[in-house]
């Protein structure tokens, strides 16, 4: 979705880069609707390193289980089987921990990403926009910032806990910007508010000097919807302002 392909598209984009790497697969619509449905949890290796190329992910960010590498060969000759669920997309492994608070509702759609920081070269306080792609799977939401929406793409892995959200963050600023391409990055903690259509909270990373900084944070509902006509709708700058 964030990357603005239709099922279609991302499954011909996952043969494109099999065949490049020298491991061919078989990707197509059904296996992409599988793994998006919670239907397999762990692809095999030759798809995953497929994956990892088309989305520049870790598979592990992906909602995927990384799964353990075993001596069976699959008729592909890669070895390994994809892991399907029959009830439950999230399994807890025997003598694991116990499973985290459900979340209070389905976070995916567009939002509108807003954060505040302290420029100390400037003396000013300023403020970061984007429209962001938040997917859910279970309890981890991972978010990506639309290619259009700046020209720092920002990019957030986050665990959801009740009405707690937790996780980090990483913005790669522009490379004419005034921070010419520097990439920081830091953890977040935010709040769900009831309605579900806001989560606020606060931000903590490195300044060049190597102090603490922090300041303010909030997603803002958008759109539900995550299909190619709503993502092309989003995939602009937001005004300052709006909400």
């Amino acid at each position: 979705m964030g990357l603005l392909m239709s099922q279609d598209d991302f499954a011909r984009a996952l043969r494109k880069a099999g065949d490049r790497a020298g491991v061919p697969n078989d990707a197509n619509k059904r296996l992409v609707q599988r793994w998006e449905a919670g239907v397999i949890t762990a692809p095999r290796p030759a798809y995953a390193r497929a994956l990892e190329a088309v989305t520049g992910l870790p598979i592990g960010s992906l909602g995927f289980t990384v799964q353990v590498p075993n001596s069976g060969v699959s008729d592909d000759g890669q070895g390994g089987h994809d892991v399907e669920v029959a009830e439950s997309p999230t399994p807890v492994p025997n003598g694991g921990p116990a499973p985290r608070n459900a979340p209070a509702g389905n976070y995916s759609g567009v939002w509108l990403s807003r954060y505040q920081y302290f420029s100390s070269g400037r003396a000013d306080t300023f403020t970061g926009l984007h429209y962001v792609v938040l997917l859910q799977h279970g309890d981890r939401l991972t978010v990506r910032s639309l290619p259009g929406a700046s020209d720092s793409p920002l990019t957030m892995d986050l665990t959801v806990d009740g009405n707690v959200i937790t996780g980090t963050w990483v913005e790669q600023t522009a490379r004419d910007g005034y921070y010419r391409g520097a990439r920081y990055h830091g953890a977040i903690q935010l709040l769900a508010e009831p309605t579900g259509r806001r989560l606020a909270g606060k931000w903590v990373g490195f300044g060049k000097e190597m102090d603490v900084n922090t300041g303010p944070w909030e997603l803002v509902f958008q759109d539900a919807s995550t299909n190619k006509a709503t993502l092309a709708k989003y995939d602009r700058r937001p005004e300052p302002g709006q909400d």
